[in-house]
């Protein structure tokens, strides 16, 4: 019985090739890491299909690099969680390298002011103690609002909750011999939309970051 192998165009074989390496180089990444809007229905692999699989000639040209070609390193790319409070009030960020805290301004200060709230300092408290864990060195307290009212405005409250942020983890981490770095952004590097009330509520926030595992800058 005669067999008949079909060949694939050049180009859409050099594509499942670099899917195929692509995919090869990131496999110790692929578990419990994918976005929720890119999670398949199914397990790859067991999707119906209406027609057997296509028979590829492995001595098909488009499969061969062409002369003089190298793949790319292997290079493993950064995986980072997170977590969020359901009212997304306090969210933390882990990645290989950094541990960021994000605390909407609503947790720890009255509207438009940089007093902090009586329930504030317990929060900070718990973030001074994860600091502690990680033995890090040097620590970054960033400011942020949204975009109502002036630009100069929010520049100088960012900077004022973000220093009264700082006293108080300095004062839970006094013995530590940490570096700080304080800054205000204003309404710069928003993270959510500032056309609705709750995309702005997000961007009025306070971040802390830092090192894991004692590291002395965050690169």
């Amino acid at each position: 019985m005669n067999t008949t192998r079909m060949r694939m165009p050049s180009r859409l074989v050099l594509s499942a090739v670099a899917a195929t390496v692509a995919f090869t180089g990131a496999s110790v990444l692929t578990a419990g890491h994918a976005h929720a809007d890119e999670t398949p229905s199914v397990p790859p692999g067991t999707e119906a299909s209406a027609e057997p699989p296509v028979e590829v000639d492995a001595s098909s040209p488009g499969l061969k690099m062409v002369d003089g070609a190298t793949l790319a390193p292997a290079k493993v790319l950064d995986i980072k969680s997170v977590v969020e409070s359901q009212g997304g009030e306090e969210r933390r960020e882990d990645s290989n390298e950094t541990v960021k805290f994000a605390l909407q301004a609503e947790v720890l200060f009255g509207k438009d002011s940089a007093k902090l709230s009586t329930a504030a300092n317990a929060r900070i408290a718990a973030i001074a103690e994860e600091v502690k864990k990680q033995d890090a060195k040097r620590v970054r307290v960033f400011g942020f609002t949204d975009n109502l009212g002036s630009s100069a405005h929010g520049d100088v409250l960012s900077k004022q909750r973000a220093d009264a942020v700082h006293k108080v983890l300095q004062q839970e981490l006094s013995a530590a011999g940490i570096t700080f770095e304080i800054r205000g952004y204003g309404e710069q590097y928003p993270i959510a939309d500032n056309s609705s009330e709750e995309g702005r509520k997000k961007n009025r926030r306070v971040e802390v970051s830092f090192p894991r595992g004692g590291g002395g800058s965050e690169g």
